[in-house]
């Protein structure tokens, strides 16, 4: 067989690997409940003009996707209307969450944080894949005893984390990738539309 037969075939795959992923990922967000994201994004919108912090968290790439908020809430979101959101990651302190490792418990790294940063008209964001990870669900119970409103994008069947939220969108979905993807195009796509709904200058989209 020819070199170039190989590459041919190789494209071939991918190709079909590419359509496969990429519908699937459509076929989840297409499932998303609306009306529910719409009460996320008006949740949000409201913590910002009442100066309210927004706290946030995940592990691993989720842990990502919570500072990639940051970036585009912090920046782009104060940038493109009059809000000076208070948005907070508790993924970014490397120091206090190895202390707080070391010294206490992983699974406390976010609920220690929160009993010293969060207010009661504050506002959780979790973001967790399995939504079983022992630190985020530490976070939740204690946010729920506290009366401090939790929000969750989760995948698989939505573990613990979905019950325990006031307000949840649940990729139902089982590869990792996928509702990663589906989190982060959410992330953006509630940034953006709080962006044109309160924009004090022309956009580009």
């Amino acid at each position: 067989m020819d070199q170039k037969h190989i590459m041919v075939k190789n494209n071939q795959n991918l190709y079909s690997f590419f359509k496969f992923y990429t519908n699937q990922l459509k076929n989840s967000l297409d499932k998303i409940n609306i009306n529910k994201l719409e009460k996320i994004i008006n949740l949000l919108e409201k913590k910002f003009k009442s100066k309210n912090k927004v706290f946030i968290c995940g592990n691993g790439g989720s842990a990502a996707i919570s500072k990639h908020y940051i970036c585009d809430y912090l920046k782009l979101l104060r940038q493109n209307t009059n809000f000076k959101p208070k948005i907070i990651s508790l993924v970014d302190n490397i120091e206090l969450i190895t202390a707080i490792s070391n010294d206490i418990n992983y699974s406390d790294i976010f609920k220690y944080q929160a009993e010293s940063l969060c207010e009661k008209n504050d506002l959780i964001l979790i973001i967790s894949s399995s939504g079983n990870s022992q630190n985020v669900i530490k976070l939740a119970r204690w946010a729920k005893k506290e009366g401090v409103k939790v929000i969750s994008f989760t995948g698989f069947d939505g573990g613990l984390i979905k019950k325990l939220s006031f307000l949840n969108i649940n990729i139902n979905e089982k590869n990792y990738g996928r509702i990663e993807d589906s989190h982060h195009i959410l992330m953006h796509i509630m940034m953006h539309f709080l962006s044109i709904k309160n924009r004090n200058k022309k956009l580009t989209l």
